[in-house]
């Protein structure tokens, strides 16, 4: 039986807390319980709400508009935070497996992320993935979808301990990311399933994307 994205994830989860000394950990620890608690996504947008339309470009050169895509039949959305993080790359790539299954439903994929496109496109490649890998500089949309944080100044530096150069990645000092979410918009641009998730260790599993899909 395939493994849940939920068991990948928490099983990558307690093998990175488990490799980290002690102190990393605590301040992990104390940063992930502050943004539990914090109001981080409280006004984000959900299910029956209409789904704010955009213009973004494409890792591969292209533009994407939402509104013309609804046209074309529903959108599953997803917002992650760049191809360093790994609970991001376990999402991506079982939404690829996916795929067909999502394209069967009449419905197109689109992932978005802070990144620039050149790491974006090169990390596309690598995970062989075939759906449309969207820019959001500044986390503009993100932020009209009421999903941005930002990192907290204490983690930064383990960030790059930890190999992850946000300003770099992103294009800006801002260190803030997309609170990951997924959405699932009809024709009419309406949200009809939402999965946004202060806990960003935690995303909505493809079985629910599709099952979303088949009620429309």
């Amino acid at each position: 039986m395939t493994e849940s994205l939920s068991t990948l994830t928490r099983r990558t989860l307690d093998d990175f807390v488990a490799s980290l000394p002690p102190d990393q950990q605590r301040t992990v620890a104390e940063a992930f319980a502050d943004l539990l608690a914090s109001e981080v996504a409280a006004g984000a947008i959900g299910v029956g709400d209409e789904a704010p339309d955009f213009s973004l470009p494409g890792v591969r050169g292209d533009t994407f508009n939402l509104g013309t895509r609804i046209e074309e039949g529903p959108v599953v959305l997803s917002f992650y935070r760049g191809s360093w993080c790994p609970f991001c790359n376990l999402e991506l790539k079982a939404l690829q497996a996916s795929l067909p299954d999502i394209r069967a439903c009449g419905a197109s994929l689109v992932a978005v992320s802070p990144e620039l496109p050149d790491n974006t496109l090169g990390h596309a490649e690598r995970l062989a993935l075939d759906f449309d890998l969207l820019t959001d500089g500044g986390n503009q949309v993100a932020d009209r979808y009421g999903l941005v944080m930002t990192v907290p100044e204490r983690l930064r530096p383990l960030y790059l301990q930890w190999g992850i150069d946000l300003p770099a990645a992103n294009g800006d000092d801002s260190h803030q990311l997309p609170v990951p979410a997924t959405y699932v918009i009809d024709t009419q641009r309406v949200v009809r399933a939402a999965h946004v998730e202060k806990d960003y260790t935690r995303r909505m599993e493809p079985e629910a994307i599709l099952d979303a899909l088949r009620a429309l």
